[in-house]
């Protein structure tokens, strides 16, 4: 008679398997559509992504419904290996994304962003990608909006306005500065300005092509999204870590229950 730690399993497998194929779709359809260097990136870790559940759960169902007892040790490996590798990512996630945030801006609606204030782990990564970054950022057209409203913005209003951390530090240029306003992506420096330490003040240009891309500030926009989604993801972590730690367990009865099995086979 199947054992309920059996059945369990293989449910709960067949639901994984069957999440498996709309992430592969995913992935073959976005190497099939993708038009920029951004959508590129992501088509091959999500068709792995999707393979790997695939494998995991195909080992998942063999082993516990048809009683392979080797298959369902070569799952429970692979499971012990995710929840140890979630962990570690998990712990490392919050230390990573514990250094840096906006700094409030006297009398403005939106934040200044400072990329030495972030861990020098992420700086490293950010400066070794910048290149494949900087091209992503321009064709997801993070400006356009600002861009759009052209001169029909007064400057007190935009100083009020809510920027996003990209915004802020992509499509304007530091606070710093001292830059004239204009319009939201067109300032003009002051003829008598004093001189700046910023290096952001002679990389923005009024192209809204150009802009702030190559700011430090830019970086360092990208750094508090990414420190934000991360933290996010440590959080979803924890909840799939405790599911992952269930199934593990309800496997290990499986497993249990197939060796016993398999012992009354050989000595009946």
């Amino acid at each position: 008679m199947v054992r309920c730690s059996n059945n369990l399993v293989g449910i709960l497998n067949i639901v994984t398997l069957l999440i498996s194929i709309p992430i592969i779709g995913g992935g073959i359809w976005l190497s099939k559509q993708a038009n920029t260097e951004c959508e590129r990136f992501l088509e091959k870790p999500v068709i792995a992504l999707g393979v790997f559940i695939l494998l995991v759960s195909l080992a998942g169902i063999i082993g516990s419904c048809c009683r392979v007892t080797w298959l369902l040790w070569v799952y429970l490996l692979v499971m012990f290996l995710l929840i140890l590798l979630l962990f570690c990512f998990t712990i490392f996630a919050f230390v990573v994304t514990n250094k840096g945030a906006g700094e409030k801006i006297s009398g403005k609606g939106y934040k200044e962003y400072r990329f030495g204030d972030y861990s020098n782990w992420l700086q490293k990564r950010v400066d070794k990608n910048w290149h494949r970054i900087h091209s992503c950022l321009q064709d997801s057209k993070i400006c356009q909006k600002l861009i759009d409203q052209g001169s029909n913005t007064k400057a007190d209003d935009f100083f009020q306005e809510h920027l996003s951390a990209l915004q802020s530090g992509c499509c304007k240029p530091s606070n710093d500065c001292n830059f004239e306003y204009v319009s939201p992506t067109n300032w003009t420096k002051p003829a008598n300005s004093p001189s700046v330490t910023n290096p952001d003040c002679t990389t923005w240009s009024n192209d809204p092509n150009v802009l702030c891309y190559g700011c430090q500030s830019c970086k360092a926009g990208l750094l508090d999204n990414i420190k934000s989604d991360w933290k996010r993801v440590a959080v979803l972590n924890i909840i799939f870590l405790i599911f992952l730690i269930v199934v593990y367990s309800i496997g290990c009865c499986a497993f249990r229950n197939n060796r016993e099995d398999n012992a009354w086979k050989r000595y009946p």
